[in-house]
């Protein structure tokens, strides 16, 4: 216990330390926000912009984009206006925020193509360089890029950044952001604009664009597609494979056409597993007349992850998901954390007691959280921040947004091996009515897309409600009862008869898939609030129980009901933190452990039944 206690004050200590480096530092997250496709030439733009509140949504027609001299306050970048980091905090309704910063291009930089990059803005985002209009996206949490060359002069240049956003409308996804002027029950603190990091980063003429890496175990091989921006006859692509000591494995050298795939061998493997998260580095090189002209460095994990019957596998072995539903809220900054110290914490913490993975719930966390459990083994289902007008099928454009912005999603993550499962709809609901029919099709058509733009991964197409066509059959359940709770899952098997179904007259049926409770516990203490408050109080407090002794005791039975069931083959428990009023969380809002972790570790980590069965 001491020794489990010793650990978690290191932990907290490291976080404390590296957070107040970066707070000291000039430039607020000054890591690359990109670490599995990194050039060296880039320019964090992170820190203090000019920032101006547009009410009225005025500031286009009255040309702040050409004049941002009426842009009166003053912003830290990356953080949310919302937010306490940002010098702001500022948490009503926005319909529009402008930014504006100047800069200037490193003359080393000569000749090359600039690109200004966004991690994410919420939601409408359009940017000016010295006046000409560079680029729009629409999205709230994917990631983006914008060419500013031709906009660009010598010396200082002016960027202008306007993002409009609007919860309320029916038609943006926005996950968890209150629809309510005030955060309340599972709502919580919205987002506006710019949240995560901006920067500007050069390139060649002719660049690498993307390459897809889809591991293959049982071939020994990574299979590698490139994407080459302005090709040329005679351009040549090198894939090189490193060990962590970047010592070369093993080459290919082909001719660069885009969508061609390449395998790249491994003699040895090594794969890539919870216990052992090895990571091989990759170097990827453009070459032209014999000359490196574009280079860019990545990584990758040999794993494979797949499906037989009930079970979930990796590597060709039974494994049972010990997932934890995490939010990725701060206090501080909400959706964007106050370092990346913060963000690998979060996942050591979740190891600390007894979990393997997450399901990262209805937000798109950005690609340092990805890049963290990639390097300490921690498995996740990708989820998309479905919640609002696209939740609700109420509107055409809504299902569009969320295909949009989805597949972005997919497609910036889809190398990560620690994500081994989509998401892309949460707890949907709205099909009880009229509209089933549109529901229906719009999660088939979103099924569809994902499995051609990723056929190695499964999919849970609607996590834990109403089901339409899934890889992994979940549902959610937070009864506190622990004798109604294992009966409600003694029928659990394949070809198994009253198998509990959500929503069972408009749902797909079970069908033998892997069976997973992907939410459940929510069982709260708190040493202000130690019983459940009703329905609608002011308070507003969701949970249950007495003792801190109590819950764990009540924590550890519904547990052990998951994992000592054969049939049953991962869970998710709700949840990692609270969540400002949401106070069901192991951890405080602030990170402060609750519980007794060893007694945790006890039953979340305990060996489950599915993995003791045949293989």
């Amino acid at each position: 216990m001491e020794n489990l206690r010793g650990y978690y004050r290191l932990v907290l200590f490291l976080v404390l330390f590296v957070t107040a480096a970066d707070a000291g530092s000039s430039i607020p997250r000054p890591e690359y926000p990109r670490p599995q496709f990194q050039r060296e030439a880039w320019l964090n733009l992170n820190g203090e912009w000019n920032f101006a509140f547009d009410f009225d949504v005025k500031g286009y027609d009255e040309g702040w984009n050409k004049d941002p001299s009426g842009l009166d306050k003053k912003i830290i970048v990356p953080f949310c206006p919302e937010s306490k980091l940002s010098g702001i905090k500022y948490t009503a309704f926005i319909p529009a925020v402008w930014y504006h910063r100047k800069f200037t291009v490193p003359e080393n930089w000569e000749g090359m193509r600039i690109f200004l990059n966004f991690g994410a803005v919420d939601y409408d985002c359009r940017a000016w360089v010295n006046g000409t209009a560079v680029g729009r996206h629409y999205g709230g949490s994917s990631s983006f890029s914008f060419e500013i060359t031709a906009a660009l002069r010598d010396g200082e240049n002016d960027l202008v950044v306007c993002a409009l956003d609007d919860v309320r409308g029916d038609v943006q996804p926005s996950g968890k952001q209150s629809r309510k002027l005030e955060s309340r029950g599972v709502m919580y603190t919205r987002t506006t604009g710019i949240w995560q990091t901006v920067w500007l980063e050069a390139r060649p003429q002719s660049f690498i664009e993307s390459v897809r890496i889809v591991p293959d175990l049982d071939n020994r091989r990574f299979v590698l597609t490139p994407v080459i921006n302005n090709y040329r006859r005679g351009m040549e692509f090198q894939a090189t494979l490193l060990n962590t000591k970047d010592r070369k494995l093993s080459s290919i050298r082909s001719a660069a056409v885009s969508g061609i795939a390449r395998a790249l061998r491994v003699s040895q493997p090594r794969p890539w597993s919870p216990d052992a998260p090895y990571l091989y580095n990759l170097k990827f090189e453009l070459i032209q007349d014999g000359r490196v002209v574009d280079k860019v460095k990545s990584y990758a994990g040999l794993r494979k992850f797949h499906i037989e019957e009930n079970k979930f596998f990796l590597n060709n072995k039974p494994i049972f998901l010990r997932h934890v539903l995490d939010q990725g809220f701060y206090p501080d900054g909400i959706w964007t954390a106050s370092s990346d110290a913060a963000l690998k914490a979060d996942i050591e913490m979740s190891l600390a007691v007894g979990f393997n993975g997450a399901r990262l719930h209805q937000k798109v966390f950005e690609e340092r959280f990805h890049y963290w459990a990639d390097r300490l083994g921690y498995i996740t289902w990708g989820e998309f921040s479905d919640w609002g007008g696209s939740h609700s099928f109420a509107d055409p454009q809504g299902v569009h947004n969320h295909q949009r912005e989805w597949r972005e999603v997919v497609m910036r993550d889809l190398n990560h091996p620690s994500i081994v499962a989509w998401t892309p709809f949460n707890e949907t609901r709205g099909a009880a009515n009229a509209r089933f029919e549109i529901h229906r099709r719009a999660v088939k058509e979103t099924v569809d897309l994902t499995r051609a733009l990723d056929p190695t991964r499964p999919i849970n197409d609607c996590s834990g409600y109403v089901h339409v066509e899934t890889d992994i059959f979940t549902v959610h359940d937070y009864d506190q009862n622990p004798e109604t709770f294992r009966e409600r899952y003694a029928s659990v098997a394949p070809g198994g008869k009253d198998v509990f179904v959500r929503f069972p007259e408009i749902s797909a049926p079970y069908e033998g898939q892997p069976y997973s409770v992907d939410e459940y516990g929510g069982t709260f203490w708190t040493t202000e609030y130690t019983s459940q408050e009703p329905a609608g109080s002011g308070r507003n407090r969701w949970g249950y129980g007495k003792t801190a002794e109590q819950v764990e005791d009540l924590i550890g039975e519904l547990t052990l009901i998951l994992t000592d069931h054969p049939n049953i083959a991962g869970y998710c428990y709700t949840q990692l933190t609270d969540v400002e009023q949401e106070v069901n969380g192991i951890y405080t809002y602030d990170r402060k452990l609750k519980f007794n972790a060893e007694h945790l570790k006890k039953f979340f980590g305990a060996p489950a039944a599915i993995e003791k069965s045949r293989n």
